[in-house]
């Protein structure tokens, strides 16, 4: 006898019941949604590429993170982000696009992480980009939080901000201490701090290099607390003889007042010089997504703009701005957290069950018309007795069972039961189809 292969997925991705599937694609249509309502266009790049092309910004640890293979002589890797695809796109079909070229992408990417809670080597991302042919007007910069704002409300899983910064004023602010070639890294170790906390971001920052009171300095800074009005008051009261700083203040008031613009709510966003992104990429404005009750999640949605990702592809000045969505980690964060639960593990709103196989074509019928108008229906053709059929109905999760015997199979009618509160009732098709069309009302 073949012995038995053991049922089993590596670590580190997802896969779902078909109760909790649903609810996923439910917050996957939510975002699509919104995505699509500001006017951006759908793109699928290929899962894989050339590595020449997917690795020619990364580096360091993006670089090991990488799934790399060989394939004859091709040498071919999975994307790990959304982005990189893009800047490749964008400049390969350049011609073809109408700029500024708005795109939402919403697919799987790949990274060979080490597997822990709400970290996964498989996971959806869900992008939206607008690139610009030479010039990007800022207020594009205070669209993207506006979008995300109305994806957050839309999903309904509890207050949240959205926090912003400009890397120039960061990068302007250390070249002004005499640090600028350790900006980058700087970068990088501040990025962190919220998960490696104070401390070792100071230790991290001296072995880099930084004098302990260029570090004090730094982290003062970057600490600086109050709303919007009043950090912006600080920044431009600091005595900094800085190019690089005074364009990123100048451009970080700005998108503040853009965002405003837009309708949004002052308690949903503010200013937070913490906010680094570590991407080297990104060169100006820079967010990330917090839920408030629930700071452990870390960022829930983040980007910023890049003004040189496709340098490596074309000599075009074509730059960008962009957000991410880590669906997949999103989505086990909150269910976990008990913030979402499913609510049924059935599509179809009604689940015909004829009494008999001279019943069926009948309930084919039925199911027929149900679809033709818009109502998700299923058919039960098992031969058992009623009993073991409503159970069944029971089981699936459907809202509605509707029952087809002889004497219903005559009069063009169903017993239509609600399987939640029992009731029952004979009504003819058109009547079960005002019935499930209004039950979500």
């Amino acid at each position: 006898m073949q012995e038995k292969v053991i049922p089993r997925i590596l670590p580190g991705f997802m896969e779902l019941l078909p109760a909790e599937q649903i609810l996923f694609n439910d917050m996957y249509d939510t975002i699509r949604g919104v995505y699509e309502s500001f006017g951006f266009l759908p793109l699928d790049t290929p899962v894989i590429e050339l590595s020449e092309v997917l690795l020619a910004k990364a580096g360091g640890e993006t670089e090991k993170q990488i799934y790399r293979f060989q394939k004859g002589d091709s040498d071919l890797s999975l994307r790990f982000d959304l982005t990189v695809p893009l800047a490749r796109y964008v400049s390969a079909h350049y011609n073809d696009l109408v700029f500024p070229f708005k795109r939402y992408q919403m697919s799987k990417v790949f990274r060979g992480e080490r597997p822990q809670k709400g970290r996964f080597r498989e996971f959806y991302q869900c992008d939206i980009d607008i690139i610009g042919n030479e010039e990007l007007d800022l207020r594009y910069d205070a669209e993207m939080p506006a979008i995300i704002y109305r994806v957050f409300e839309k999903l309904g899983i509890g207050d949240f901000v959205i926090r912003i910064n400009n890397r120039k004023v960061l990068g302007g602010f250390f070249a002004a201490l005499g640090l600028s070639d350790k900006i980058e890294d700087i970068l990088r170790i501040l990025d962190k701090i919220e998960k490696i906390g104070k401390e070792a971001a100071v230790s991290e920052l001296v072995a880099l290099g930084v004098s302990a009171d260029k570090t004090d300095t730094i982290i003062d800074f970057i600490t600086s607390d109050g709303d919007c009005e009043q950090i912006l008051a600080k920044l431009r009261a600091m005595s900094i003889e800085n190019e690089t700083y005074t364009s990123g203040v100048s451009e970080l008031a700005a998108v503040t007042e853009y965002m405003r613009m837009f309708g949004m709510p002052e308690d949903s966003f503010r200013i937070d010089l913490t906010i680094a992104r570590g991407l080297d990429y990104y060169t100006g404005t820079v967010y990330e997504t917090q839920i408030k009750a629930h700071p452990e999640f870390g960022s829930v949605c983040s980007g910023g703009r890049y003004d040189n990702l496709t340098g490596y592809y074309t000599d075009k000045k074509l730059p960008g701005i962009g957000i991410s969505i880590g669906l997949t980690r999103l989505f086990s964060q909150l269910l976990a957290s008990g913030l979402i639960a499913p609510k049924t593990g059935s599509i179809a709103r009604v689940l015909l069950l004829p009494m008999d196989g001279s019943a069926v074509p009948s309930a084919v019928s039925a199911a027929t018309k149900l679809r033709e108008a818009g109502i998700a229906a299923d058919v039960y053709f098992g031969e058992c007795g009623m009993k073991q059929k409503m159970k069944y109905a029971g089981r699936c999760g459907a809202p509605y069972a509707a029952v087809i015997g002889e004497r219903e199979a005559a009069s063009g009618t169903v017993a239509l039961k609600d399987m939640q509160s029992g009731e029952q009732k004979n009504v003819t098709i058109p009547e079960a189809i005002e019935i499930l069309k209004n039950m979500d009302k």
